[in-house]
């Protein structure tokens, strides 16, 4: 088999979701569609998070965060398939695809970070909640923003610079939308034991870490709500955390999806179709959670709404 050195390579080829022509057009106007979506509904929740002052909290703070997150994400993978289908060029070269895969990471592991920073919000608010604006200052809320990105980076730095000392063959098409780590790392002709281990070594570390911390905070929240006398009590106190819980089954959900898809099966749809339910239907459906299941986040939006027009 013929080697090409990664210095060498200029082009991959993303092969999309089917390379049938009368699917393109459906698979373009679906997606676009979807990306409209979730821009839309992003937007409309910082919009709505910085122009009412009622929601001028830890909460909401975190979850604007979210929100840019997911618009950027999104952003950076769907765009680029549609104007594939569009004008029917399917290359990408090395450095896109590598940025790209790097950009997907970086916000991939910011949104985990996000979410177990999201829960430990809802463990001081229902566990200390008179101390909730002391240990959630404004000063503190930033920090744990930055100290995510920047945990996301250094994970994002190791894979790419592993990804860097990579050889390619000439075979170099991408049975994907997007230029995904694994994929990249199964084109390789070089060996990739070392790179394999650390997506699962790395992953099941950062990604642990934040998914027991999400389930001792929830441990914690629902001892300290079973604890709370009246019923009525109870469901308030676990209605503040419904949608962020759904979010996390969501994300959590596709996300276990994905990794047992590319265990049991070998199948290049099968692998896309998981993907798509981790990169894409989270962040379109994560404005809607929240809007529909929060009665602040309502309230919000109707004022925003009207207003829009006068922007």
């Amino acid at each position: 088999m013929k080697f090409k050195n990664q210095t060498a390579v200029s082009d991959f080829l993303l092969l999309g979701l089917t390379d049938d022509p009368q699917l393109q057009p459906l698979i373009f106007s679906l997606f676009l569609v979807i990306y409209l979506v979730t821009i839309l509904g992003n937007v409309l929740i910082v919009l709505a998070v910085r122009s009412d002052s009622h929601l001028n909290t830890p909460m909401y703070f975190f979850l604007s965060n979210l929100s840019l997150n997911d618009i950027c994400l999104s952003t950076t993978t769907i765009p680029n398939m549609l104007m594939s289908i569009q004008t029917q060029d399917q290359s990408i070269t090395y450095i896109g695809c590598l940025s790209q895969m790097s950009i997907v990471l970086i916000l991939g592991n910011l949104e985990n970070c996000l979410l177990a920073v999201m829960a430990y919000d809802r463990y001081v608010a229902i566990c200390h909640p008179l101390r909730y604006l002391v240990i959630l200052n404004s000063c503190f809320c930033i920090l744990l923003v930055l100290f995510s990105l920047l945990i996301s980076t250094v994970h994002t730095l190791l894979h790419t610079l592993m990804a860097l000392r990579l050889s390619f063959c000439t075979d170099l098409q991408i049975p994907h939308f997007f230029c995904e780590l694994a994929q990249i790392i199964k084109l390789a002709c070089s060996d990739t034991l070392v790179n394999t281990l650390l997506i699962y070594l790395v992953g099941f570390v950062f990604a642990g870490v934040s998914f027991f911390g999400i389930i001792f905070s929830y441990i914690q929240i629902v001892s300290s709500i079973l604890r709370i006398p009246s019923v009525g009590g109870r469901c308030k106190a676990f209605s503040t955390c419904a949608s962020h819980l759904s979010v996390v089954t969501l994300f959590y959900g596709t996300a276990f999806i994905v990794y047992l898809s590319s265990t049991v099966m070998d199948s290049p749809i099968k692998n896309i179709v998981a993907s798509v339910m981790y990169t894409v239907i989270p962040q379109m459906l994560n404005p809607f959670i929240y809007s529909l299941r929060n009665r602040e986040m309502k309230v919000a939006l109707r004022k925003l709404i009207p207003a829009i027009p006068l922007l």
